[in-house]
């Protein structure tokens, strides 16, 4: 019995060794096969990096505003007599945009009129009556106190019709009409508002570090995010006499011309002003960019050499510095050396040493001035 069992036993350990050997056998395969595994190249498309010179440029969001701009608005209270103005119409110096009702006023002054005539008559009667020594001279004063008081208020009444005529103060583009005829407007109450175009300002802000490079006269480039992508041309005039608290910022103005009247008191505009010489930099589709808190890298092909000695097309991540931006473009000053091939698209599935495969059938965008496409 004791025999049989140890024979039993043996024969289990037997079975338990072997096969615990063949599994050890499969575990070991299995741990080579994944160290000689090598995952599918990706699928990347590259650029060839080249060198362009950049202008010295310092960018920055601006606001347009107008050069002369005002609500024209009631002198007087009055009721709406005429509109002589649409909304939106260019009008100039002088021109009738609106007449309020003056008959009160005009009866005013027909009464003010004979007054001023007798005084004058009056008047005329005294000065001779003084001469011949009839009249004493307090007498003549009286009279001739009458006749410019009589002279006054006639021209005060002229005034106040005049100042009912409602007239444009200076050229330029009316806004939408806000008064009907027949309107009763009460004194400071607005009928439209009126704004000179071009030329027209350009107000925008810069930090204190960059204050000195801003100087009148400094030519300064104005775009719009329209679909037209609209430029203008313009200089600085006048810089602010402090700097804000709030942003530690100075804001700096630009005039710039206007003829089409594309610019609009409100909009907001790319501002790029020209500050030096031109820079010698690397130029990179935005896409090849990989930002991170730690900095910035490119990822540059390269032939590889891996662990079993092969050689493979792979990528090396190199972290670069970077200068300013237009359109699809970056400027890289360092990191990157004209001829690397840098990989464009993809680049935030691949990592260090990575396989690649390049297709360039469809390559992203690296215009400096781009459209959209259905503009």
């Amino acid at each position: 019995m004791v025999k049989r069992m140890i024979i039993m036993l043996a024969a289990t350990m037997s079975i338990v060794a072997a096969l615990g050997f063949v599994k050890f056998k499969q575990v070991q395969t299995a741990i080579a096969e994944g160290q000689a595994f090598q995952p599918p190249p990706e699928a990347v498309t590259t650029i060839v990096a080249r060198q362009e010179d950049w202008p010295s440029t310092l960018s920055a969001i601006g606001t347009v505003a107008a050069v002369r701009g005002v609500t024209v608005s009631a002198d007087l209270p009055g009721v709406v007599e005429r509109i002589a103005f649409e909304s939106g119409q260019a009008v100039r110096q002088g021109d009738v945009l609106a007449i309020l009702d003056t008959r009160q006023e005009r009866a005013q002054l027909a009464a003010a009129d004979a007054q001023h005539d007798l005084a004058r008559l009056n008047y005329d009667r005294m000065n001779g009556l003084l001469a011949e020594r009839v009249i004493s001279r307090a007498e003549f004063d009286r009279a001739t106190a009458d006749q410019r008081q009589a002279e006054g208020r006639t021209g005060e009444i002229r005034t106040a019709i005049e100042r009912k005529t409602i007239r444009a103060p200076f050229t330029g583009i009316l806004g939408l009409r806000q008064v009907n005829l027949g309107q009763y407007l009460s004194a400071g109450d607005a009928l439209v508002s009126l704004e000179a175009l071009d030329p027209i300002y350009v107000n925008f802000g810069v930090p204190q570090q960059s204050a000195g490079e801003m100087r009148a006269g400094r030519a300064v480039r104005v775009t719009t995010d329209d679909s037209a992508g609209t430029e203008f041309n313009g200089r600085i005039t006048a810089l602010d006499s402090v700097v804000d608290s709030s942003t530690r910022n100075v804001q700096v103005q630009a005039t710039v011309a206007n003829r089409d009247r594309r610019l609009r008191p409100g909009m907001f505009v790319q501002t790029d002003v020209a500050i030096g010489a031109s820079q010698s930099v690397v130029s990179l589709p935005a896409s090849a960019i990989n930002y991170a808190p730690y900095g910035n890298s490119v990822f540059v092909v390269s032939e590889i050499k891996g662990e079993d000695g092969r050689v493979y097309k792979g990528v090396k991540q190199q972290f670069v510095k970077l200068a300013g931006a237009r359109g699809d473009q970056v400027a890289v000053v360092s990191g990157v050396k004209p001829g690397d091939e840098v990989v464009t698209s993809g680049v935030f599935k691949l990592r260090n040493g990575a396989a690649v495969q390049i297709n360039n059938t469809v390559k992203p965008s690296n215009n400096p001035k781009p459209k959209p496409e259905n503009s």
